[in-house]
């Protein structure tokens, strides 16, 4: 039972993130699943990517709604963002999970620096 309530409490703030910050719920998700749930990292970031589709979808539907979408970007990055998306995962599958480990948190680091010091 802690587990379900786990899931609700973590699924609810990584979908709120995803909607007020754009960050697609991974960031939360991600650390959730490896340390709260105790599943490899490959296995984490591969549901993480299944949870971002109806969270990607519901939330950009919304911000559509209130007009927070610019339509001519979306179809340009569509199409480049599948091609990272395929490529990234292939590229992941073939690093071993502590190397993935530190490039995520790597990755997130540097975007916190990023957005602490320079906005």
């Amino acid at each position: 039972m802690n587990q379900f309530i786990f899931i609700i409490i973590g699924g609810f703030i990584a979908g709120f993130a995803s909607g007020i910050l754009g960050i697609g719920g991974g960031v939360l998700l991600v650390p959730l699943l490896i340390y709260g749930f105790k599943l490899e990292v490959h296995q984490a970031i591969g549901t993480s990517l299944a949870v971002i589709i109806p969270t990607a979808l519901f939330g950009s539907l919304v911000h559509y709604y209130h007009g927070n979408v610019m339509i001519r970007f979306v179809f340009s990055l569509f199409i480049f963002t599948i091609i990272g998306s395929i490529l990234g995962s292939h590229f992941a599958s073939l690093l071993p999970a502590a190397t993935l480990k530190k490039i995520f948190a790597v990755f997130l680091g540097g975007i916190a620096i990023k957005m602490f010091f320079y906005g």
